[in-house]
């Protein structure tokens, strides 16, 4: 989905009709955000795709820089702290909420970070191999991507919901993947697999069907 535009706009629709269908499954508000994470992440690759409109000059160079700032505010600024905290809002109990609190925590002073890193520094954006590369001085670190890995897929390896375990070794997989073929396009290879990946959201509504909507304790 990273490959072109046609990739991304396909995949974005694909993405599209697996999101309806598991916002279709939503039986309780707290369920609301980790099911509308295909649904986020196809608005996603659609964005990649005017990326690429701007790229390749079908469409004017601005557009390249304005969706690339979307692309990245979502990939790197906002997903850290999304991610965990829709997971601790789908936990049933508030001891499993508590574990899933130092990565939500973690996840928001890193979007803290990130968020000013965009806006303080420009991000540069531009085609290498098939692969859109987004550049950010600010952002391009080794502790910001560790810090990254744990807020995104720490809190999904603490979950008691098996498919939820299942995806954050899926994201995890990818990542390593990604960091060790296409380091230099991380960030938009990363995003398109992990957005494929999240079907398994899907599949996870779906084998769940029966047992939703869960007796949630009261938060504290």
């Amino acid at each position: 989905m990273c490959f072109s535009a046609t990739a991304n706009f396909v995949g974005s629709g694909v993405l599209g009709v697996v999101g309806v269908a598991t916002l279709r499954e939503v039986k309780h508000r707290r369920e609301l955000l980790f099911a509308a994470v295909p649904t986020l992440f196809a608005i996603h690759q659609c964005i990649e795709g005017f990326v690429w409109l701007g790229l390749d000059g079908r469409l004017r160079p601005a557009v390249a820089h304005d969706m690339g700032a979307a692309f990245m505010l979502y990939a790197q600024g906002l997903l850290p702290f999304l991610m965990p905290l829709s997971v601790l809002l789908f936990e049933r109990t508030r001891q499993r909420r508590h574990r899933m609190l130092p990565f939500a925590v973690l996840g928001g002073a890193l979007t803290l970070y990130i968020l000013w890193a965009l806006t303080a520094f420009p991000t540069q954006v531009g085609v290498r191999d098939n692969s859109i590369v987004y550049l950010n001085q600010a952002t391009n670190s080794t502790w910001v991507a560790i810090l990254y890995v744990i807020a995104t897929c720490g809190s999904l390896f603490f979950s008691e919901i098996r498919t939820m375990v299942l995806f954050g070794w899926a994201n995890l997989i990818i990542l390593l993947a990604t960091m060790a073929v296409k380091r230099y396009a991380f960030t938009s290879v990363w995003c398109a697999y992990a957005a494929a990946a999240s079907v398994i959201i899907l599949v996870s509504f779906w084998r769940s069907r029966r047992q939703r909507p869960y007796r949630y304790a009261p938060a504290v």
